[in-house]
């Protein structure tokens, strides 16, 4: 079982197995997947290889997250700013989105894992968007681990979006201002049910959040790595949760005296 691994304090002989705590795992959990340039870039490689061994290590984690007792599982595939990247790249990563819906979506339906899209999907190629339709339709009634995807996403823009809808339905007399709240705002967010985030995972030894998130981030626990996601594992997975267990969260508050 993933929930039993294996830590080596440097020693194989002095490895110990550690049992996670079923009763706290982590909710709703945020990988930024990056490092995949540097990644390649270590090994002589072109950055389009990166990415693709990228998009190969997500299925396993979607599957090792599921299998631990992870609800809702949220990756930043491509922000709104990496449209600056060179076209080719650009290219190269929509072409990658593509064929990894293609090829896992349906054996990532018989996981029972249902599959969103958080972003501006009308951004994308309308080819893209059939198939992003078509990933949500077929696994929308599945009850597994839910995988957010987020394309064409940016924290900012997010916000921006749900304070134009907000704002329209005070124009249109459905909402009053003095009715605005955290929750119903965060009904106009893209993810909805699942916007507070336990924890944020971050690949490839960079200590900032890329405009990722902003609003779900408020009191997730941050869990850094120097390994890069082509290199991320189960196992490294199961090492951040480790760590999110041993933390204390007190959401501003203080911890209760015994």
């Amino acid at each position: 079982m993933l929930k039993k691994l294996l830590r080596k304090n440097g020693d194989a002989k002095k490895a110990s197995e550690i049992t996670l705590d079923p009763q706290n795992i982590p909710h709703h959990v945020a990988i930024i997947m990056d490092g995949n340039g540097r990644w390649a870039k270590r090994r002589g490689l072109p950055r389009t290889m990166g990415h693709r061994a990228g998009a190969d290590v997500l299925k396993k984690i979607v599957i090792a997250a599921d299998e631990i007792g992870i609800k809702a599982l949220t990756v930043y595939g491509f922000s709104t700013e990496n449209w600056k990247r060179p076209e080719q790249e650009v290219s190269l990563l929509m072409s990658l989105i593509r064929e990894y819906l293609l090829g896992n979506v349906r054996d990532m339906h018989e996981k029972n894992v249902r599959i969103r899209f958080i972003g501006y999907i009308g951004g994308l190629s309308e080819e893209l968007q059939t198939i992003i339709a078509d990933a949500e339709n077929l696994t929308k009634n599945n009850t597994g681990l839910t995988l957010q995807l987020a394309i064409n996403y940016g924290g900012r823009d997010e916000i921006v979006r749900a304070v134009r809808a907000t704002a329209k339905e005070v124009v249109a007399g459905n909402l009053a201002v003095e009715d605005i709240t955290e929750e119903s705002f965060g009904n106009s967010l893209y993810t909805q049910e699942f916007s507070n985030v336990d924890l944020l995972i971050r690949p490839s030894n960079d200590y900032r959040i890329s405009n990722f998130l902003l609003w779900q981030l408020a009191y997730a626990e941050f869990w850094f790595t120097e390994t890069h996601w082509p290199d991320f594992t189960a196992q490294t997975l199961l090492d951040a949760v480790y760590a999110y267990q041993q933390r204390e969260r007190r959401f501003g508050g203080l911890k209760t005296e015994e």
